[in-house]
């Protein structure tokens, strides 16, 4: 083999899987088409659980100092404010803040990780062929090279090259007509506010700002005029500068340098299977959603994790054969059903914010906006799109293993928890979760139980206890706890090794 894991693709699901499985001692190659780094990006905004898995991967930086901090959102109809949602509620217990940053920042972020583990991402190689056999994958690039690898991995977007080579169904359909979208400067008097994302609803059709880093505005307008046309940027940027003011009642609002400009339409497509064989999708290889909610490149990184501890299991021999195929299954198992209900949800937040008809938009600008403006529904909406719901408790490693009892149950997402090591120094929960199991609790048999963990896992396992009585007690259960923060199981060291007995055969 030249490597344990061919990754094609090196956007930012692409890098967080072959970082994850670095941590995991599983050697990585990662190749992409294209001639070398993306330097713009639709997505410019990573929620509480992105954040989170960029910071487990010890890839966050300084992201969050970088970023901006406007988490609110203020829709107008014309100079009127009507709707205002509030993000990053400090109360949720997130180990990491949500940020305003564009993926081509994260995207260099995670290189500099890559590269302190030892990989770098070779541009210009394009997959043309891959043929899989009962050890590996033969993947035969653009040059000519063959790269054999024992598993591959096709995080390389919409128009997967590996998803098609392997032959996966790639059903959806198309929620709208185009956005456009431009990345640059806005002059006006008085200034537009920075300390959040402004948008407006008007009968033609939505407009939103986002401030980005460095003074620059993101404008996303929802419009008809390059229906049956291609039109170059300039275009696009001259269309935007005529709506800009119309839409937003602001008649001194102007905008000036444009940096980007593109044109897309909104389509939902969910894959058929997440796995072939020794084949692999994950990110939008295998599911696309809708821009609002910034949920694609957020699910994409939850794909990047779920599968990085799994499939470094495989490569490590600790499961083999039909135990293996088993504990392979489960990353479909638990993450298709996840972009299912966010694909579901960005489709209906697309159609609310699209809506043409009077009714349509009568029930958005009178029931839908004065209902967002309640403070249980901004709380509510920040806990759902942050994905901080997300629990595998009906999935195959969940529920059949003591699913009842107080939370977190197995499957859950467990906090960021103040813990204390063995030998007394402080840290937190998921900062130990770097390519490593966790085995938490008060109770006289911990012991036991992290040594029933090691006898499995091998020394991918840390002991920790802690800080405050919040999860166990002196008599209460030790957590089992998986690299990417959700429960395994709890109990003393037998039901620890009857979880792993049972995920790992």
């Amino acid at each position: 083999m030249d490597t344990d894991v061919l990754v094609v693709g090196a956007g930012p699901v692409g890098l967080a899987l072959a970082s994850a499985l670095l941590q995991h001692g599983v050697s990585v190659h990662v190749i992409d088409k294209a001639a070398g780094p993306a330097t713009t990006s639709r997505a410019n905004f990573v929620h509480a659980r992105g954040s989170e898995v960029l910071d487990r991967l010890d890839a966050l930086g300084e992201l969050s100092q970088e970023s901006v901090r406007a988490m609110t959102i203020t829709t107008y109809a014309g100079d009127r404010p009507m709707m205002k949602v509030r993000f990053g509620d400090p109360g949720l217990g997130t180990a990491a803040p949500p940020m305003m940053i564009s993926q081509a920042r994260v995207e260099a972020r995670l290189r500099e990780r890559l590269a302190e583990l030892g990989v770098r991402p070779e541009w210009g190689a394009g997959l043309v062929e891959a043929e899989q056999d009962a050890s590996g994958v033969s993947a035969r690039l653009g040059d000519g090279r063959t790269v054999r690898a024992r598993w591959l991995v096709g995080c390389d977007g919409t128009g997967s090259r590996v998803r098609k080579l392997a032959g996966i169904g790639f059903p959806g359909v198309k929620v709208s007509e185009r956005f456009l979208l431009v990345d640059g400067c806005l002059d006006g008097d008085p200034p537009l506010d920075r300390s959040g994302t402004s948008g407006w609803a008007h009968a033609d059709g939505v407009l939103g700002a986002m401030p980005m880093p460095g003074g620059q505005w993101r404008l996303l307008a929802y419009d008809a005029a390059f229906r049956d046309d291609k039109p170059s940027e300039e275009q696009i940027a001259d269309r935007m500068r005529r709506i800009l003011p119309a839409r937003t009642g602001l008649t001194g609002l102007r905008l000036t340098e444009v940096t980007w400009a593109s044109l897309f339409s909104v389509h939902r497509r969910l894959a058929d299977t997440y796995r072939a064989g020794r084949i692999l999708l994950a990110g939008d290889a295998a599911h696309v959603h809708a821009p609002f909610g910034g949920q694609g490149m957020l699910t994409g990184l939850g794909d990047a994790e779920n599968l990085a501890w799994k499939l470094a299991l495989a490569v490590r021999g600790v499961v083999q054969g039909e135990a293996a195929e088993r504990l392979l299954d489960t990353y479909q198992a638990e993450r298709r059903p996840v972009a299912t209900t966010v694909l579901r949800g960005s489709t209906a937040a697309t159609k609310v914010n699209i809506a043409g008809s009077p009714l349509g938009r009568l029930l958005r600008d009178q029931v839908l906006m004065r209902l967002f403006n309640q403070a249980w529904i901004q709380r509510w909406t920040t806990y759902t799109t942050s994905q901080l719901w997300v629990s595998y408790r009906r999935g195959p490693l969940g529920g059949r293993f003591g699913g009842r009892g107080p939370k977190p149950r197995p499957g859950d997402r467990v906090g960021d928890l103040a813990c204390e090591r063995p030998d007394g120094s402080r840290t937190r929960l998921h900062a130990e979760l770097r390519g490593m199991w966790v085995v938490l609790g008060d109770a006289a048999d911990t012991g036991d139980a992290f040594q029933a963990a090691r006898r499995r896992l091998g020394a991918q396992v840390v002991q920790l206890r802690p800080a405050e009585p919040a999860i166990g007690s002196a008599s209460g259960p030790a957590l089992l706890i998986r690299p990417d923060g959700h429960l395994a199981c709890k109990g003393g060291p037998a039901e620890l090794t009857r979880w792993l007995n049972g995920a790992l055969g």
